[in-house]
């Protein structure tokens, strides 16, 4: 193997060490946030609520369809999230035969609550980042994420 192919390997090692890192930090702050929204709410309902946030009002089919579940665990997901007033179903007003999925008012609320404390703590943790570092981190994120999705 030649040196240039030596260090292609290692780096994509290094780049899959911080991606460890990386998932390990998100699991554990997803539980915090979906704590902070409602002591029975997990991790994976809490990003289905921030999902829902910037998509809905859906259908259940489209949050099927992102994440990729199947009917039975959805329906079970939703009536939870219902009980937890955290999701309302409304009539869809295209096709009255079926619902349309969105935050409730008080979830929404919390989301934002949430979601502004965290950005004040990953600011405080990033200060001694510039903007400039800051938007290159973006952008090397998203960069790497398109690679992975195509």
């Amino acid at each position: 193997m030649t040196s240039t192919a030596v260090a292609r390997v290692d780096a994509l090692r290094a780049i899959e060490d911080e991606i460890g890192v990386l998932v390990r930090r998100l699991k554990r702050a997803i539980g915090e946030r979906a704590h902070a929204i409602h002591r029975d709410l997990g991790g994976a309902s809490y990003l289905m609520l921030g999902w829902l946030a910037e998509n809905g009002p859906v259908r259940a089919s489209a949050i099927i369809e992102v994440f990729r579940m199947d009917k039975g665990a959805l329906s079970r997901q939703l009536q939870h999230l219902e009980e937890l007033e955290l999701i309302e179903r409304t009539p869809d007003p295209a096709d009255g035969r079926a619902t349309l999925i969105s935050l409730s008012a008080e979830a929404a609320r919390r989301l934002d609550e949430v979601d502004a404390e965290q950005r004040v703590s990953l600011d405080e943790r990033l200060g001694d980042w510039s903007v400039a570092e800051l938007d290159a981190f973006a952008r090397s994120l998203a960069h790497y994420n398109e690679a992975l999705d195509a």
